[in-house]
């Protein structure tokens, strides 16, 4: 309790754009963490991860528009998987074959809201099979209340200083996943969402990130209009 009381004071007290992963990492006995906003009205970006392997698992279920933080944000409460390698895949078969195949044998995601605003998700990850205690789901259900209200004041500043609503800029940036939609969309003659399956397809497909082509795209090195 102790320690968790610490993490919490931690995260409360840390300064604007402050990473959000150490806290987690102090308290729960996991490999990574990763935090990251989902669709309207942030955008779908990685906040923090980490290490590679958090990143990754945040990137798959990013490119894939489906996982464990998809489903916890959608149904409002934390999507518990102590054992990927027993999990049914029909539940999301393509992240979880991506997640088997980077190594991640649990995921723990829960969803970031502040009161009717969708944020996004925390997800907790462990190279084995792993369980969460009935005080462990609550203390990161606490701990993520408080990180859902940093990332949404972080994004309301980045707001206020350039105009974007969303977590677009630094390291984790899907700015060109943004672009290389739009100009799909033009190429096709697709609505904004239909283009993006067309870049996730491909990317699925070629087994490459949806960035890697998105950056292609936007640098005319593929021109998935020649290929539809």
């Amino acid at each position: 309790m102790i320690e968790f009381t610490a993490a919490a004071s931690a995260m409360q007290a840390a300064p604007d754009g402050a990473d959000l992963c150490p806290p987690f990492l102090a308290v729960f006995d996991v490999s990574g963490v990763g935090v990251s906003t989902l669709g309207v009205p942030l955008g779908s970006s990685t906040v923090c991860a980490s290490d590679v392997v958090a990143e990754r698992v945040d990137e798959i279920q990013l490119d894939l528009g489906e996982g464990p933080c998809w489903e916890a944000l959608t149904i409002g409460r934390p999507v518990l998987e102590p054992d990927l390698a027993a999990t049914p895949t029909t539940r999301w078969p393509a992240a979880l074959d991506e997640f088997l195949r980077a190594g991640v044998g649990a995921v723990f995601s829960f969803p970031m809201r502040v009161g009717t605003i969708p944020v996004g998700a925390v997800d907790l990850s462990v190279d084995r099979g792993h369980v969460l205690t009935v005080d462990q789901v609550r203390g990161a259900v606490a701990l993520t209340e408080i990180a859902a209200r940093r990332v949404l004041r972080d994004a309301i500043l980045a707001a206020a200083a350039d105009g974007r609503a969303d977590m677009g800029a630094g390291r984790y940036s899907r700015r060109e996943v943004h672009q290389a939609t739009g100009m799909v969309a033009a190429q096709l003659d697709l609505g904004v969402a239909d283009a993006l399956l067309v870049l996730q397809a491909h990317a699925f497909a070629t087994e490459r990130t949806l960035r890697d082509v998105a950056a292609d795209v936007i640098d005319r090195r593929i021109d998935l209009g020649s290929e539809h």
